[in-house]
């Protein structure tokens, strides 16, 4: 029997407070299980978009694989931010799910708001406060990376799901009825047959490289760095995120984000073509804006780097993919799902994962893996990021680069101090169905 996961609640405006913490919890063991000869799915990847297909995939009692190549808790680089789309995705998983985060403060921050920093220095602070009647929950969470994706790893049903980590898919090959994989585990070799794959391995897929096409466009693209700093100096009571608009680099921005313990995720982000056209080392901009910026250096004079700048890539929404195939879907990351105006990819990311498995048990009831099984996977995947590709796109193709800072700054000195919208995504994320026309 299929179970039904969209059940939602109401009106929660508060939560549990019996918990365990996860700084206790042993590393995430491997269930004593071994590759099977078959399987009608395999997931590759365990980081938000296949731990959510997986998680959902065991809700509905659909047996699966789902290769992962580290083994968790690992570090993954990221900015860090779970915004509500992520709290949307849970709550359709388990309705304390979201408000589970809440309790472990060690890991979990809470952030009400947004703080804009223009290039001249002017400051725009965007707090949520809640008024009776509405749902008392943060607009963003943040988290390690460390620890969210351990956090979702452990809500896979292990009698369900056949978790394998360390293990790497080498090799895809088409045969009759579906594919057949290679993977490499503890220096041994497996051969498993599959009728489907769920690409959710990020940027370097191996269904990418083996099924579709990775190809990189410069304008659909962007570099980041990550480094976590201690004691930066002004951060906000109500721990916003803070965006900053760097006057010397249109189409880049550079962030803190605060994180539990007094630290942040301190991170700059441009896209690719810039980085190619002007020949940017970003890391060394990004230091020169934390040294030397006339806006942001102060605020560094006593922090301390817990790290070196960290790198990886975003392939970023705005040239949609074709994230479907005979026998695959593409989730998160592998699929090109960040969010181009803000780099967000972990919402998007768990998004996706949703509505993978969805298809996944139709495909399943219909025995039926073909692309044309799958061809409104795409828009359904796509669609809530159609208004930032929307405006994406128009400031890419219509403005002259050297207008972008003069048009964030003359944006943010008009708009309003409150955030109006905020209850209505709030109800969204909490009580409303993801609605998935197949």
């Amino acid at each position: 029997m299929m179970y039904d996961v969209r059940k939602l609640h109401k009106n929660r405006t508060s939560y549990i407070i019996h918990h365990t913490p996860y700084t206790n919890l042993l590393p995430i063991a491997q269930m004593i299980q071994t590759f099977p000869e078959q399987t009608d799915i395999c997931i590759i990847g365990a980081g938000p978009s296949g731990a959510t297909t997986s998680m959902f995939l065991c809700k509905m009692g659909i047996p699966h694989l789902i290769v992962e190549k580290d083994t968790f808790p690992r570090d993954k680089i990221c900015g860090d931010g779970l915004d509500l789309k992520v709290m949307r995705v849970l709550n359709h998983f388990d309705p304390n799910s979201a408000y589970e985060l809440l309790q472990h403060t060690e890991e979990y921050g809470q952030s009400w708001g947004m703080r804009f920093v223009s290039s001249d220095g002017f400051i725009k602070d965007m707090v949520y406060e809640p008024k009776d009647g509405q749902v008392n929950f943060p607009m963003f969470c943040t988290a390690k990376r460390l620890h969210f994706d351990s956090f979702l790893v452990n809500k896979i049903d292990k009698n369900i799901a056949n978790l394998q980590q360390g293990a790497e898919v080498k090799n895809i090959e088409r045969v009759e009825g579906g594919l057949d994989l290679t993977i490499h585990q503890n220096g041994t070799i497996y051969k498993v047959f599959t009728k489907m794959v769920v690409g959710a391995d990020g940027d370097h897929s191996v269904v990418l490289r083996k099924l579709d096409e990775r190809k990189i466009d410069r304008r659909h693209y962007a570099a980041g760095l990550r480094q976590y700093y201690r004691g930066i100096e002004g951060m906000h009571p109500k721990g916003l995120l803070e965006v900053y608009f760097p006057k010397s680099m249109p189409l880049s921005y550079f962030w803190i984000f605060p994180l539990p313990n007094g630290e942040a995720n301190v991170g700059y982000g441009m896209t690719s073509s810039m980085v190619s056209k002007k020949k940017i080392n970003l890391k060394e901009k990004m230091a020169e804006i934390i040294q030397n910026d006339p806006v942001m250096a102060s605020r560094f004079k006593n922090a301390t780097a817990l790290e070196k700048p960290q790198g990886w890539g975003l392939p970023l929404a705005s040239k949609r993919k074709q994230n479907f195939g005979d026998n695959y879907l593409l989730a998160g990351d592998a699929g090109s799902l960040i969010c181009p105006t803000t780099g967000e990819g972990i919402g998007t990311g768990m998004l996706s994962g949703y509505i993978a498995a969805h298809y996944i048990q139709r495909a399943l009831k219909n025995n039926d893996f073909s692309a044309e099984s799958f061809n409104t996977f795409h828009r359904e995947s796509y669609k809530r990021l159609s208004q930032d590709i929307m405006a994406y796109n128009f400031i890419l193709n219509s403005f002259p680069q050297y207008w972008v800072v003069p048009f964030v700054n003359f944006l943010l000195k008009r708009s309003g101090n409150t955030l109006k919208d905020m209850p209505k995504w709030l109800d969204t994320a909490f009580n409303k169905e993801i609605e998935i026309n197949m």
